[in-house]
């Protein structure tokens, strides 16, 4: 078999574990690797305006298919732009593998011109960062990055100097054994067999589940049937266990909503599925709780745990359903599902009042009709900040929709290089980028990547010219906002001089027109949707004690701002409760 240069044999090992592209900018040291590409034909090379982007996108497409996803960096400056999007992959567990290319071998240690030390700054948002200093060395390291950034989800990372690339492999490479297909894990029978009986032995059990439940829908909703207990959420666990079920009290959390926070504080047994939630202020400290994740390094970590069960969400339920002792007492679950509904009917009339003559255009409003008229399966990217709250109150999930963000790593500007990753995946299916005007206008250059791809992404911006969370942030914190304005920007002529379909909506009668032209558009879109900046999610009740980024109180009340058809769905719930 005739040899190959490191940079080929690169290529064909990503190949082999299932890229199909490579996102990123070029550059001198990467040079040896897009020519690869080139003469590869099984991976395509993505051309992004800024590595932020590439990062971002790969996060992206990995969250949309499950699979392992790349990006790529040139030396120095470049490799460095990949960090923030590379933070945001790593903490949404998703599978991305980075090259980090870097100066020639011989010149490091000698600060070289645009050199750093990429396998140091990469390790902190990545389970492997490690240096190719020989072509020897390149088939077995970047084997080791694929398999941790496969089997721990998360960023793997390759520094790999331009000369070394462009080194012929010693020995005639072959093919690699991968492993890119995550195991089952059930917990040990002991395990289960006290869960069981910490349940039996509770009159009332709350289930609270985030992202760790994807996949067990199903098994959600007949243990909850079976012990009779309400099922909240956090923001990432939305998508997966909202739809379609008839135990759901809300979201808690920062942007929390519903009967969520008295659910997982009233009940006797708080179990924790699949979730990482972050704000133990929201969480009850003199309640038995028991946390089931996939990831033992979660396990306890935020909240003091009665028993930590190290398996996934859905095979431990299968394990754990059948031997619970089924509940019949409904009290607990009936007294939470009314709350629920009572808490959202008594905002649903902000969003409600005169909202369709309003101007400037309120921005819920905006969001509820997006939901009304986006395709059943679309993928909606979110921009941190306001559009958060847009989102997790008035985007409907329905098993196939699926809602991608910087939910923990909370950037800015990942709305639209996230839309440009799960398009690519599928240009068939649509996209929307909820961009704020902040957010969009930070990573703006790469809406040329839309049009240089002809990517049919749908960005509906919502102009407030104002960076509305943060002046939310301040007024909680009992400051005057400033530095939080933009001067007001066309952003639907900017789309237009770029090629791009573009409109601008300043009133509400012409919002769902504008809306459906775009969706019915075959190329990437723009609506550039003017919002009032006065309408800040703020607590009905502002409390002395709260500080920025809101407090405990925030969720105990469902804040301003409306919930969208959640309330219909509560409703529909409290329908089906069993009256005497």
């Amino acid at each position: 078999m005739a040899k190959q240069k490191v940079a080929e044999l690169f290529v064909d090992t990503l190949v082999q574990a299932g890229v199909r592209r490579l996102y990123g900018v070029v550059g001198d040291s990467l040079n040896p690797v897009v020519d690869a590409i080139r003469r590869n034909g099984s991976l395509e090379w993505i051309q992004v305006k800024h590595e932020e982007t590439a990062a971002f996108a790969a996060g992206a497409e990995a969250q949309v298919t499950g699979k392992l996803a790349a990006c790529a960096g040139s030396c120095g400056p470049g490799n460095l732009h990949l960090i923030n999007g590379l933070y945001d992959a790593h903490r949404s567990a998703a599978p991305v593998l980075a090259l980090a290319s870097h100066i020639p071998s011989g010149e490091i240690g000698t600060t070289f011109f645009q050199e750093t030390h990429p396998q140091q700054l990469f390790q902190e948002c990545s389970h492997y960062s490690e240096l190719i200093s020989s072509a020897r060395q390149m088939p077995r390291v970047l084997q080791t990055a694929i398999q941790h950034a496969v089997g721990l989800s998360g960023v793997g990372v390759v520094t790999l100097p331009g000369d070394v690339a462009g080194e012929q492999v010693p020995e005639a490479g072959g093919e690699l054994t991968l492993a890119t297909s995550r195991p089952a894990v059930r917990p040990g029978e002991a395990e289960v067999a006290r869960l069981a009986q910490l349940i039996d032995d509770a009159d009332r059990v709350t289930l609270f589940c985030g992202a760790g439940t994807a996949g067990a829908h199903a098994e959600v909703m007949e243990f909850a049937e079976r012990i009779k207990s309400p099922v909240g959420h956090a923001l990432r666990g939305k998508e997966w266990i909202q739809y379609d079920n008839p135990y759901d009290v809300g979201m808690s959390g920062l942007l929390g909503y519903g009967a969520a926070y008295e659910a997982t504080h009233e009940c006797d047994l708080l179990i924790l599925l699949g979730t990482d939630f972050p704000y133990t202020d929201f969480l009850p400290g003199d309640v038995r709780t028991v946390q089931i994740d996939v990831r033992p390094e979660h396990l306890g970590r935020r909240t003091k745990l009665d028993l930590a069960i190290w398996g996934d969400v859905r095979e431990t339920l299968r394990c754990l359903t059948p031997r619970v002792r089924a509940k019949s007492d409904r009290r607990f679950l009936d007294k939470m599902l009314k709350k629920h509904a009572d808490a959202l009917e008594g905002v649903i009339k902000a969003y409600t009042r005169k909202v369709e003559k309003h101007t400037p255009i309120h921005p819920e409003y905006v969001a509820s009709v997006l939901d009304e008229l986006a395709d059943d399966d679309a993928v909606f990217t979110v921009d941190t900040g306001m559009c958060n709250v847009w989102a997790a109150r008035y985007l409907t999930p329905n098993g196939k929709r699926r809602v991608i963000g910087s939910f923990s790593h909370g950037s800015m500007a990942n709305a639209l290089p996230q839309a440009i990753g799960a398009q690519f995946t599928d240009r068939s299916r649509q996209v929307v980028s909820m961009s704020g005007d902040g957010g969009f206008s930070m990573l703006m250059g790469d809406f040329l990547t839309l049009v240089q791809y002809d990517l049919p992404v749908k960005v509906v911006v919502f102009n407030n010219s104002s960076l509305g969370m943060v002046e939310l942030e301040m007024l909680v914190d009992g400051m005057p906002s400033y530095g939080t304005s933009h001067h007001p920007t066309d952003y639907a002529a900017i789309a237009r001089a770029a090629g791009a379909h573009g409109v601008r909506v300043e009133k509400p009668k012409d919002l769902a027109g504008a809306l459906k032209d775009a969706f019915k558009h075959k190329g990437p879109a723009l609506v550039d949707v003017v919002t009032d900046p006065n309408a800040l999610s703020i607590p009905p009740r502002i409390k002395a004690d709260m500080v920025t980024g809101f407090a405990l109180s925030a969720s105990k009340i469902v804040l301003e701002g409306g919930v969208g058809r959640m309330v219909q769905m509560a409703r529909s719930n409290l329908r089906n409760v069993p009256r005497p």
